[in-house]
């Protein structure tokens, strides 16, 4: 019934959650061996219990991650109270205040992406709403905020491309390894750098965050780096993106976000509702574990299926498969909840509202070719790798 490495159930994964949920919300994989959780409450229960749920050994299927892909445990993967030493002193360098002051200067880069697509579309070019506009648009925020030259923002793509495909070779293959091993090696440069030559870039804020006498390691500033370049960057973009093709399929509701562009902060959370770009991470269970009369042994790494829980009937009600830029979410699981609620949500959510505003104000109409697209091969993550842009005239 559920097969995460199917392309049918990569291309449209929501009826066979519906059916997870309703016929076995816990569900045995057997190979590679794992359970999955696909009820919203359940999963909103064992994500705000790190006692129960451990993210100490990684955070997919795969048993030992961790340990393959060379990494320290980064602050996605620790529990209290390490965890929460951590993300205080992160949270020093990483303030609200430092994310709001990009404004303006995303709201630059937004209107030049959109004037690029218009030199393409009048030039008879194609225009790929993914790569030309949603998915620079947070390497460009996060290069800027980590003090990245431009001259090396290249760099990004492949190392999150290699790091979401993770399961087309496995952990067995080299593309990730050395996607970590290349980004780990950059960063540690920057961070000796920001050490010796103190810069006004989040770097350097880190390097000096000190909280009750503790400061920041280096690894710890690595394993941060390491979590907003893999975890960070294609979310965003593909949040972007999947927001374009919802509103482009349900005229109605973009027309509510052009009378009312002040709608566009929920419409985002309706968007990741709808289509997470994290459809699942794991968790391990620490002791036995029993729901819904199945138990779960301790030491199971157990799948949260993010995108079949925010699409649970029990919790949204009986519209749960329709776009509503207007509906109260009161709960909601695209960011996750608990301690390990995103460090970096603030930051999509300007992202996203800027490049909503900024490019339904120019092209009210844009959309998006469906037939021409292609999306990503992944178990985790939901996404685009190309996503052909129409509707580009002025209204």
């Amino acid at each position: 019934m559920y097969d995460p490495f199917s392309p049918d159930f990569q291309a449209d994964p929501y009826p066979v959650y519906r059916r997870l949920r309703d016929e076995e919300p816990v569900h045995r994989h057997e190979d590679p061996p794992f359970w999955a959780l696909s009820r919203f409450d359940d999963i909103w229960e064992a994500v705000r219990d790190p006692k129960r749920f451990s993210s100490a050994q990684g955070l997919t299927f795969h048993p030992d991650e961790i340990g393959t892909l060379g990494l320290a445990p980064t602050i996605v993967m620790l529990d209290p109270p390490r965890h929460t030493r951590l993300r205080r002193l992160i949270s020093h360098g990483f303030t609200p205040r430092r994310i709001a002051e990009l404004e303006d200067l995303l709201r630059e880069f937004v209107r030049g992406r959109i004037a690029l697509m218009e030199r393409k579309a009048a030039d008879g070019e194609p225009v790929d709403l993914h790569r030309d506009f949603s998915s620079p648009l947070p390497t460009f925020a996060l290069a800027h905020l980590l003090g990245v030259p431009e001259a090396d923002r290249a760099r990004f793509d492949p190392w999150v491309a290699a790091l979401t495909t993770v399961q087309e070779e496995g952990l067995n293959g080299t593309g990730a390894v050395e996607a970590v091993a290349e980004m780990f090696a950059y960063f540690s440069d920057v961070i000796a750098d920001r050490r010796k030559d103190p810069r006004d870039d989040l770097i350097t804020a880190l390097t000096v965050a000190e909280a009750d006498g503790e400061r920041l390691a280096d690894w710890d500033i690595l394993g941060f780096c390491f979590v907003m370049v893999a975890g960070g960057n294609d979310t965003t973009g593909n949040l972007i993106s999947h927001g374009v093709a919802l509103l482009d399929a349900t005229p109605a509701e973009r027309e509510k976000l052009l009378k009312d562009p002040g709608l566009i902060p929920n419409a985002l959370m309706e968007f990741l509702r709808m289509e997470g770009s994290v459809q699942s991470l794991a968790r391990t269970t620490t002791e036995p574990v029993t729901l819904h009369g199945v138990e779960i042994p301790a030491g199971e790494k157990v799948m949260m299926l993010y995108g079949s829980a925010n699409r649970d009937e029990r919790e949204f009600g009986p519209t749960v498969d329709e776009l509503d830029v207007t509906r109260e979410i009161p709960r909601h699981l695209g960011f996750a909840t608990g301690v390990h609620f995103c460090i970096g949500s603030h930051l999509a959510k300007l992202q996203g509202r800027v490049a909503f505003e900024e490019l339904l104000g120019a092209h009210p109409s844009i959309g998006v070719d469906l037939a021409g697209a292609r999306r990503i091969n992944s178990p985790f993550s939901r996404g685009w790798e190309t996503l052909p842009a129409t509707g580009l005239g002025k209204g």
